[in-house]
């Protein structure tokens, strides 16, 4: 009975703490149109979804305006690791919500039927059609523990794929022309375009007129610390987010002033934001004043992988989280039992 027991015991612990795919990386970039590390305050909305790994602020807000390509993950148009905070956020088109915290701002639940979990208590929102579960840390402690391991593996797999990007050799010319800025992309054999330029050159001009000569990812590489992002671009925006890549690597703050065309990647900046930007977006935290649109970062760019798993990389595969490793240890634990209450039984008939 015993041994059957701890069997028992260490199959409904592996039971309780299943294995799930995480993302890491450049595909973290095509599953949100925001990622915010820290904390997020803003006044604005997202057309797309968005993930905030601290505490999300600030007057009424808007979230997945618009509807983006279905989510092989399941996941929600919200997901924020702390709490929610300020005036009331708008979650629409049945988006949904993950909150590892308290919602004390409360949610208007917008169009089709939504589900809405929270890990502490929820204030201000009528439920009406929808479906809301909260106190979720006290009956699964394991969901604000995902949430909390997600949020970990964003901020370690985007600031290696913003340094391995840094590091590409460019293959791609930047010529300033007056106030114009030209990039003239020269795609390897893989499509990629590669642009190594400091924050001084942005500065000298007004106007940025992009070629990407079919090329499938353009990466800007642009070091420095204190951005300051004001330039119009010639021709619109439009369809640049799904395939440049502006990446910040040593910045510590990038201000955004004009509508901005590509996917920004920031991983540990101070981000400001006065208006649009077109395409996936990663800050270290964020007060936001613009929309971010749809046009998601969407081309084949395959990062070297460093581990195993790809990761820490940015690589395209999910990455399993500490879960499995738990299930495996109770069941190994549950072995160990089993062996140990053997030992013993073993002893005493010899006794």
């Amino acid at each position: 009975m015993r041994i059957l027991f701890l069997i028992s015991a260490g199959a409904a612990l592996s039971v309780a703490a299943p294995a799930s795919a995480q993302i890491a990386g450049i595909d973290a970039m095509k599953e949100w149109n925001l990622i915010v590390l820290g904390d997020l305050q803003s006044a604005s909305q997202v057309e797309g979804r968005t993930f905030v790994g601290g505490n999300l602020s600030g007057n009424s807000s808007d979230y997945q305006v618009r509807t983006p390509p279905p989510s092989a993950r399941g996941t929600p148009g919200l997901t924020v690791v702390g709490d929610v905070n300020g005036g009331h956020k708008n979650l629409n088109s049945g988006s949904g919500a993950a909150i590892g915290g308290n919602v004390n701002s409360g949610f208007n639940l917008n169009g089709a039927p939504q589900t809405v979990r929270v890990g502490g208590t929820i204030a201000n929102t009528n439920v009406n059609r929808n479906t809301v579960n909260s106190g979720l840390n006290t009956s699964d402690p394991a969901f604000r523990v995902g949430l909390q391991q997600q949020g970990s593996l964003l901020g370690s797999s985007l600031t290696n794929l913003s340094s391995n990007m840094k590091g590409l050799t460019g293959n791609s010319g930047f010529t300033v022309s007056g106030n114009r800025g030209v990039f003239d992309a020269r795609p390897d054999a893989k499509g990629v375009a590669v642009f190594n330029i400091t924050s001084a050159d942005l500065s000298r001009i007004g106007e940025i007129q992009f070629n990407l000569n079919g090329a499938d990812t353009a990466i800007v590489n642009v070091s420095g610390t204190a951005i300051a992002l004001n330039q119009n671009f010639l021709g619109g925006t439009t369809g640049l987010g799904e395939h440049v890549i502006w990446n910040f690597p040593d910045a510590t703050s990038v201000a955004i002033a004009t509508a901005w065309g590509g996917s920004v990647l920031a991983p540990g900046a101070a981000g400001q934001t006065s208006n649009y930007i077109e395409g996936s977006a990663v800050f270290g935290s964020l007060q936001q004043n613009g929309a971010f649109r749809l046009g998601t970062y969407n081309g084949g760019y395959v990062p070297p992988a460093t581990n195993p798993g790809g990761g820490s990389s940015g690589g395209t595969g999910p990455t399993p989280v500490p879960g499995e490793a738990v299930g495996l240890f109770a069941l190994g634990a549950a072995a160990l039992g089993v062996v140990h209450w053997r030992r013993r039984r073993k002893g005493k008939a010899g006794a």
